[in-house]
């Protein structure tokens, strides 16, 4: 290894690219190529009665989710976000009202609440785990709220006890986003169970994909049948009669492919495998990184499973001695890829203070959407929280080795050096 950083002209840690994400399969080709044989690629608008519940494909796609996580619904859409904003309007939030999230997320989180004419309200994050501050949920509720949208975010559970104490207490519902946590668990239960409703993403990069798609699941009946008719144009299609084509309540369309489901069956199968293989991974690149001081490893509560759909490291700049973006400059160099932060807490974003929604003009509240507001989630993006999707299959041991040597030749090489090298 050079003794000078690549960033200041040295040889990179790594010249190859690590390994392509997502693995797809013979199974996932022969599944697509069975669907395009039959011709029925989507099969919603066919029969009468069963066209209301989907095709074959999406039919078995959701028999698998109920299964796995013992529900007794699970309803397919085109995309998470479909599936969560379906959610939102299931569970009875109406336009003018609250539901308070984490802006430490993807958008989708907190737009499907205004996607229902709703307003997000935003509460700070814990710094170790990154996920929802059950104590910053109790200090913006108001007459207005009406859900909590917890994320478990990287694949790590959120504090669901407290969370669902605070809800019942409360009388609000609790809509769990899991895209990131398939097959996560809190406290030994399956995330997505705990809630009214969980959601689950299907889309290319996730832990399992069908290229786009998501997935509600619930033991809920009245939830379950409002999803339905909201990804199928809020259409209700009676067993043994005709199209009637009359929408009872507003929908969309949806609706998630034949081919989407055939994809997504193949790779749900593969969960558990994909699931041990990031937790192996992510246990090695903590185990070899764990003694730098100034990096602080993923942190998993006890009685939970954590996912690693991102392994997020926290950064102590006073520690390592330079800045977190010249950092990961540096390790980018070297041919590790990282990132800084992960999203830009929400309620910084234009929409929400530029090109603000139509609810605007009508809400009646008092949410704010101002600099300050989750100083813990805005110092984790800014300033101490590094990431990288690596810890998955296909990458190896020997991945994970070129990962921690990079990390470890910006971490020992001499400091004055990195300076010179790294900070104007």
């Amino acid at each position: 290894m050079s003794e000078k950083l690549a960033i200041s002209g040295g040889e990179k840690v790594r010249e190859k690219p690590f390994p392509p994400h997502p693995m797809i399969g013979w199974e996932e080709k022969k599944a697509v190529m069975d669907v395009l044989n039959t011709g029925r690629l989507s099969s919603f608008i066919a029969a009468p009665g069963k066209a209301f519940l989907g095709g074959e494909k999406v039919r078995e796609l959701e028999k698998r989710f109920r299964k796995y996580h013992g529900t007794k619904y699970a309803v397919a859409f085109n995309s998470a976000t479909a599936a969560l904003h379906a959610a939102v309007v299931a569970c009875g939030v109406q336009p003018g009202e609250e539901a308070i999230t984490t802006p430490y997320t993807f958008t989708s989180t907190a737009t499907c609440v205004l996607m229902n004419n709703a307003v997000p309200v935003f509460a700070d994050i814990k710094p170790d785990t990154f996920n929802i501050n059950p104590a910053e949920i109790e200090k913006n509720i108001t007459p207005l709220t009406k859900a909590i949208l917890p994320v478990h975010l990287f694949g790590n559970p959120a504090d669901m006890d407290e969370i669902m104490e605070i809800a019942g207490e409360n009388n609000l519902k609790v809509i769990e986003d899991a895209a990131q946590a398939p097959g996560a668990k809190y406290q030994n239960k399956l995330v997505g169970t705990i809630g009214d409703c969980g959601i689950f993403s299907l889309t290319e990069n996730k832990n399992i994909t069908s290229g786009e798609g998501g997935v509600l699941i619930t033991d809920d009946k009245e939830i379950a049948e409002i999803s339905r008719l909201i990804r199928n144009h809020g259409e209700a299609v009676i067993v043994g009669q005709q199209r009637r084509y009359n929408s009872t309540i507003l929908g969309w369309n949806y609706r998630m492919t034949e081919v989407d489901a055939a994809i997504g069956i193949e790779q749900f199968k593969k969960l558990d495998d994909f699931t041990n293989e990031r937790i192996r991974l992510a246990k090695y690149l903590s185990d070899g990184l764990r003694d730098i001081d100034g990096l602080e490893m993923p942190i998993t509560y006890h009685g939970n499973k954590h996912v690693y759909y991102v392994f997020a490291i926290k950064y102590d700049e006073r520690k390592i001695g330079i800045p977190r973006d010249n950092f990961v400059e540096a390790l980018n160099a070297e041919g590790i890829p990282f990132g800084a932060g992960y999203i830009k807490p929400l309620y910084l974003s234009p929409l929400y203070h530029e090109n603000k929604p139509f609810i605007y003009k009508h809400y009646k509240g008092n949410a704010s959407y101002e600099k300050g507001i989750c100083p813990i989630a805005e110092n984790c993006h800014f300033k101490e929280v590094i990431i990288t999707l690596l810890t998955r299959p296909p990458a190896t041991f020997d991945d994970m080795d070129d990962i921690i040597a990079g990390v470890n030749h910006l971490s020992l090489t001499p400091l004055e050096g990195v300076r010179k090298g790294l900070v104007p």
